[in-house]
């Protein structure tokens, strides 16, 4: 008696690791190569030169003050010996302040900026996964992986890559915002 529960046991057992079987290879996968999208996507791009511009900007501006200060070191240097050692050294301590300001400036400024790209692309990055995940729902997928710098695929065949198509949804339903440069420069050519 015991010996045939023993052989139904095992093989309901082997009848349901067939059925396990059989059930993961008809589902349905595909993969995403993450950093082609993220070049590839629109707003991702938008993103990007918009940091460029704004790191620009921002640049000039610190540029100017690190010009003024050159500008003064180089008269320190003309001057340091007509004024007399006390001056010098007045003087030379001044500018030292004024370049550890303008190191600190320039360190804050880029933090600011590492700080608010970060943001923007971690917002862009939560969008993404979450059409991808609805994409996943709505087109029957199983699993779709992701590509690129963190790799959790390491072999696809390339018919499994659903890149190009998430790229063009993406890009289609993404809105880009209207540079406000046009607005005004329309609205100025209107009043002539």
């Amino acid at each position: 008696m015991k010996k045939s529960i023993v052989a139904i046991a095992i093989a309901i057992s082997l009848f349901s690791c067939n059925k396990a079987e059989e059930k993961t290879t008809s589902e349905k996968t595909a993969y995403i190569d993450t950093v082609k999208l993220m070049d590839e996507y629109t707003e991702s791009k938008d993103l990007q030169a918009k940091f460029e511009e704004k790191s620009k900007v921002m640049g000039r501006e610190l540029e100017l003050e690190i010009k003024k200060f050159q500008d003064e070191a180089d008269n320190f240097r003309r001057n340091a010996q007509a004024n007399g050692p006390e001056w010098a050294q007045r003087k030379g301590a001044e500018l030292q302040k004024k370049e550890q300001q303008l190191t600190y400036a320039q360190q804050a400024m880029s933090q600011q900026l590492q700080k608010e790209a970060a943001v923007e692309r971690d917002s862009v990055v939560s969008k993404v996964r979450k059409y991808i995940k609805d994409y996943g729902k709505k087109n029957g997928y199983s699993y779709i992986y992701g590509t690129g710098d963190a790799a959790t695929v390491l072999y696809a065949k390339e018919g499994y890559d659903i890149t190009e198509k998430i790229v063009k949804e993406l890009n289609d339903n993404y809105k880009a915002p209207e540079k406000t440069e046009t607005k005004d420069t329309a609205k100025a050519e209107e009043k002539k």
